[in-house]
This record gives C-alpha cells, structure tokens and sequence, in this order.
C-alpha cells in the first residue's frame, strides 16, 4: 500500500497510534530515524509542553503531568444526578510520561535529535477522554501501519461530542499553521483521530470558540507499587523495553518475549520464596501453561496476554502461590532512585495526590478500553501478623485440618493398593489355554511357542494376607535440621490411620490466627488405628541412625503382616532391607514417579490448628501453594 495513504499533506506526514502500546513505540521510532523531519506534532495542548518535556528528560523515572480541571456548573435541568455529581467533584487531566507511550516515544527521539516539538491540541477547561475497543498492536509484526490503519478505518465512529470535534478542528487548523514554517512533520495522533483530523484540515474549518481558560501544570512522581494502574504496558515487560534501550538490545519482540521473561522471573522467586514447598515447575508444565495463556487470548481476541489471562492461568496450572508471585513479578518497574517529585498512588480512575488529596484522573493519552475484572488469591500472611498469631499460640492444644485428612487417607489406600497389585504380579503364572482365558492372554509365552499353535494364558492368584503399614519417605535422606517436629498422632476416627512422621516446624509458618503450616519429610501409617508409644521416644528404636530408618523400624515393628508398603524416590538399600528382615519384615518399594510430583507435593503441605474451634474458620486463612 502507498505511504501516501497516511499524508495529511505533501508537507504532513500523519502517524495514528494506540496510545499506551509498546508495538506502536517502536514503530514511532523506526519511522522518525527512517526518516528527517523537522518538526514533530503531538496531540498535546500548548500549556503541556514545559513540564511534559521536562519529565520525558528524566526517564526512564515515571511520572505524570497535571492539570487541575475547574469545577464547571451545568443550570441544565436535563442533566442528571450522576453527571453533575461527577462535573462538581475535583478531578485531574494527565499526560502518562510512559516510555511505551508512542507519543512520549517520539518526543524522547525529538529531544534527542534536536528536533523542534509542537504541542496542538486544544486547551479544554474538562477534558473528556475517548476511548475504544482496539485491535491487538501485536499485529503491527506481520502488517504494515498503513494497512493496520486501513482495515481499522470502517471502524471509527465520527465524533459525537463538541469537545471532541473542536479538538480535531483546532488540531488541523495548527497543523495549517505549521506548513507556513516547517516544510517536513510528522504528527502522531491517536488512531481514532486520524480520518477526523484530516477531514477538518482539508475542508479548511475554523476554530469554533476560543479555548478555555486552564490552570498550569504540574510533575508528579508514581509510586512504584501502583504502576499497574498507569502504564500502557505492564511495569515489568516496561523495564524490559527500558533495559534494552539501555543495552541496545533487540526489542522487537518484546511485548511477547517479556511476558516470557516475567514469567521465568516468577519462577525464580516463587522457589526462592517457598524452597521445598515449592511445586515443581517444569518445562512441561510451563508450555501448558503458555498454551492456556494463548487460549485465554484467543478467547478475549487478543494475540498478546493481558495481566488478567497471566494470572488465571498461573492459579489453574500452579496454585495460588505462583499466581501471587506472578502478579507480584508483573507489577515490578527499575529502581532508578529518583524521586524528583512528590509523589501520587496511581488506582482506578483516581489517584491519591502528594498532599493526600483523592481526585478522578483522566488520561490525555488514553488507549485500549480497560475493564477491571476480579480474580480471588489469598496472599501470605504479613511479618506482623505472623508474630502476632505465634505469640497468641496455645503449645497444649493443636489438631489436623479434616480435608487434608481425607486426603492423606485416600493416598495412603491408594498407595497400599498398589503394593498389593505388585504382590499379585509376583505371584502370576502363566498355562496352556484349555477351556478359560482366566485373567488374560500371555502374547509373550504364545508368540513364543507359535510354532506349537498353543495359547497361553496368565493366571493371578489371590494375595495372601494384606498390608497394614504404609511408609512414604518425601524426602530421603532427610537433613534432622530440616525436620525438627517429630511426633506421633492417634487417630479421631475409625477412618483414620495412627500417624507418626516427621515435619517442618510448623511455628515459623503462621498462615492465620491459630493456623498454622508444615511440610512432611516421612510418614508412617497404621490401619486399622492401634494405640503406640511415640516412636520418637521409644528406646527400642534407638540403635537406628537416621529419621528414615527409625520410621521404617517402628513400622516393621508394628505391622501385623508380612509386608510393608514403602513409598520413596529410590528402592530401599541393603541396609534398609536388613532392617526390616529383623522384624522379618519383607518392604515392597513403590516408585515415587508413578504418581503425579505435583499431587505429591500437594499432600506434603499440611495445617496444625490450635484446637478444633480453630476448623470452623481454617478454610478462610488456609491456601494451596
């Protein structure tokens, strides 16, 4: 398609953008050093320009342009409650200083190149921003700006508002005005100007009325915590198109590559932060969870993620915890230190300015249509509270959490099903068919004698006897340091099994007021339940070195069968085996990779609650990891 087709005039050179877009950032900076033009037009009005230019000087430190807007007075009886209530409370227009805004991208470049700037838009007493449903500028990647332009065009509406059209009116007619001393300029404007803009300038309109009156600007800093809130752009994928300004790296991708690297950052911290409780986050897992991003894209016609996509689908393939820790990663931006300005907290159409005043905020540089959608994580426990709830801790009085009772159980039955399925294997047999396929057909022992053109069939016996010990080593060989809460529990109920493990210390994991959280290194269970002494206390178990061996002594000592269900990562050793045929006990070892890590790592997180009344609110405080 011919350039020409974005030409306002032989002299003007019209760059519609999406405000807010790392894509169209660049773009605005490939076409300005592709290019020599001598002058560059913003959307901006005149009394911006002082301060605007100032504070893109100090990026990439984030701040905000002001300007108070005066309390307008409708005696227009039409108008309703809302409306009037809205013109009368106090409020503020911005510009964001915000480096993937496309604007402030080619004001950065003119600054730099000594480019002259001029700011045309109209001075406007209320702002009144517009906004629009937009396609994803990712698509900037595969199409060029003249075409991406062209397919949007049957889609902008024409102005609705006054306010709006005398913008697009006086625009033009500045524009008019900079062809008498510039012969090259480029104007960026937003995409849903653009064919407006043009309009007005070609059928020659004049400026309606005269422009308001306004109050001056000012330059605010953002606190960095409510970025999420002011960027285009999420904070973290933000410094990443900083940093590779900074190392003149390639950033071309990036509003796809840093959703990538928030990602594996995200990892970093959330192992970092929870250590062995951590799930296990592989590479396979990861790419389902970039495929379930992609999907929930697909869904809301995107090609890019938004923050809202990100997180879902961290808390359906990772929990609770990564989800936080994704969130928490995506909303980080550089440290640079500087703080020039007092500083504002950025929310949702509103700010909390330096001087602790609450104000409506409206954005002269608005993008995509944002719609705040909820989504219910419950974060960890602040420090003070945690020591608050370890002070208020009764050391007499602690039980389990019922739903992870059940839980542990089912695994255990589960567990002690498949010892006695690997016991019916060793005792299988294989004959010539006769008149029954008992338990199936052996195709290794047949295809063996095809030459006899006899069938062979399995045959499995019932097992003898059962299993009333079950033993799960999480984690072997256990550091004691790691483990110090050694105790044995009796069961509540006839369902439960009589538990004797080692764990975590459970106080320095508060999670909520009489709750709190530990992580099993080994388990022994008993079922049916029997009263036992402590197995930590009892002198007979002594002689053994470790807490995997006292565990495995004491459950060989006593079962009341032959055998011994041992979950574990590695097969027993010899000594292990020796131990056990001292009791003669025989272990049957059950690889830990038949089960899925991530459930296993589930059921290794367990809640101490300070007494039964503590269940009646647990599920309130307690979270997956």
């Amino acid at each position: 398609m011919n350039s020409d087709f974005l030409r306002i005039s032989p002299k003007i050179a019209c760059l519609p953008v999406i405000h807010g877009s790392g894509d169209y950032a660049i773009e605005v900076r490939r076409r300005m050093l592709a290019a020599a033009f001598d002058c560059l037009a913003v959307p901006l009005p005149p009394s911006f320009q002082e301060d605007v230019e100032r504070a893109v000087e100090l990026l990439p430190s984030i701040s905000a342009v002001l300007q108070d807007e005066s309390r307008v007075y409708s005696d227009d009886n039409s108008s309703s409650d809302e409306e009037s209530a809205e013109e009368d409370s106090p409020s503020c227009s911005y510009v964001p200083i915000d480096p993937c805004q496309g604007v402030i991208a080619g004001l950065r470049i003119a600054l730099q190149e000594q480019i002259p700037r001029a700011f045309v838009d109209r001075e406007t007493a209320r702002f009144e921003p517009q906004t629009a449903v937009l396609p994803d500028p990712y698509a900037l990647k595969r199409v060029s700006l003249e075409k991406f332009s062209a397919a949007v065009l049957p889609a902008i509406a024409p102005p609705r508002r006054p306010q709006h059209r005398q913008r697009c009116v006086t625009m033009a007619s500045r524009l008019r005005e900079l062809e008498t001393r510039h012969s090259s300029i480029l104007f960026i404007c937003s995409l849903m100007d653009w064919p407006w803009i043009r309009d007005a300038y070609r059928d020659r309109r004049a400026i309606e009325d005269d422009e308001d009156f306004v109050e001056p600007t000012r330059i605010v800093s953002v606190q960095s915590s409510t970025l999420a809130f002011f960027l285009g752009e999420l904070p973290f994928v933000t410094a990443e198109y900083e940093r590779a300004r900074a190392n003149l790296d390639d950033d071309e991708n990036l509003s796809i590559d840093g959703v990538k690297s928030l990602v594996l950052a995200a990892r970093d911290r959330y192992r970092l932060d929870l250590k062995s409780m951590a799930r296990s986050v592989t590479p396979k897992l990861l790419s389902v969870y970039f495929q379930y991003v992609r999907n929930l894209s697909l869904v809301e016609r995107r090609m890019t993620p938004d923050l809202y996509s990100l997180v879902v689908a961290a808390q359906q393939v990772f929990g609770d915890q990564f989800a936080l820790h994704v969130a928490e990663t995506a909303r980080e931006y550089l440290d640079t230190g500087l703080a020039p300005f007092g500083r504002m907290q950025m929310g949702v159409n509103q700010a909390r300015l330096p001087d602790g005043e609450v104000v409506a905020m409206k954005n002269r540089l608005p993008g995509h249509s944002v719609v705040w959608r909820r989504c219910e994580l419950r974060p960890r426990p602040l420090r003070p509270e945690q020591l608050k709830w370890r002070m208020q801790w009764n050391p007499h009085s602690q039980c389990s959490w019922p739903p992870e009772d059940v839980a542990i159980e089912r695994f255990r039955t589960h567990v002690k099903d498949t010892a006695l399925a690997l016991l019916g294997n060793d005792l299988a047999r294989t004959e010539k068919f006769s008149a029954s396929l008992k338990d199936g057909l052996d195709l290794r022992e047949t295809l063996r004698n095809w030459h006899t053109g006899e069938l062979y069939v399995k045959i499995f016996p019932p097992v003898r006897g059962n299993l009333d010990c079950v033993i799960m080593l999480f984690d072997a060989p256990a550091d004691p340091r790691d483990y110090p809460w050694r105790i044995t529990w009796h069961a509540e109920s006839h369902d439960e099994s009589t538990l004797s493990f080692f764990a975590t210390d459970f106080m320095k994991e508060t999670v909520g007021p009489g709750i709190a959280m530990a992580t099993y290194g080994g388990a022994m269970f008993l079922f049916p339940p029997r009263p036992i002494r402590d197995i930590w206390r009892d002198r007979r178990f002594d002689f053994t070195d470790t807490l995997e061996e006292r565990l495995i002594a004491a459950g060989c000592f006593y079962s009341r069968e032959k055998h011994v269900a041992l979950l574990s990562a590695a097969p027993p050793g010899p000594g292990i085996r020796r131990l056990a045929r001292k009791y003669r006990r025989k272990l049957v070892h059950i690889p830990m990779s038949r089960f899925s890590q991530a459930t296993i790592q589930q059921l290794r997180m367990f809640h101490v609650l300070n007494g039964r009344q503590v269940r009646s609110f647990a599920a309130h405080f307690i979270r997956r990891a």
